[in-house]
């Protein structure tokens, strides 16, 4: 049970790590709406071929864009439904932290004798 935790508590970081790169975000959606290949990605961006073939890498291991082989060029496609994890756990840390905020209003009114609104 713990170790299924641990596994997806690492997925998560990954999803995030891998977000958290503007060139990996550009990279995600120039790949959602069409394949593009690892060459093609690299001649958009002021890095070197072996940088963008990184952020690939990465964007592979958070589950964010999958590779292809098609002849001799490698195809990259962006993965929506990992998109839409990223969004669940956004929005499931949003639900937490309201609730943190309300508490936390409820006790300071409380303590200032004042109503919640």
């Amino acid at each position: 049970m713990v170790v299924g935790i641990l596994e997806r508590e690492k997925q998560t970081d990954r999803l995030f790590f891998a977000l958290s790169d503007a060139t990996r975000r550009d990279i995600v959606t120039k790949t959602l709406d069409r394949k593009c290949s690892v060459s093609e990605l690299g001649r958009q961006y002021p890095i070197s071929l072996t940088a963008v073939q990184k952020h690939v890498e990465v964007l592979v291991d958070a589950g964010l864009v999958s590779k292809h082989r098609s002849g001799r060029e490698q195809l990259v496609r962006g993965e929506v439904d990992q998109l839409r994890r990223a969004h669940e756990l956004l929005d499931e840390l949003e639900t937490v932290w309201r609730a943190r905020l309300e508490r936390f209003e409820d006790l300071l009114n409380e303590t200032t004798g004042k109503e919640r609104e």
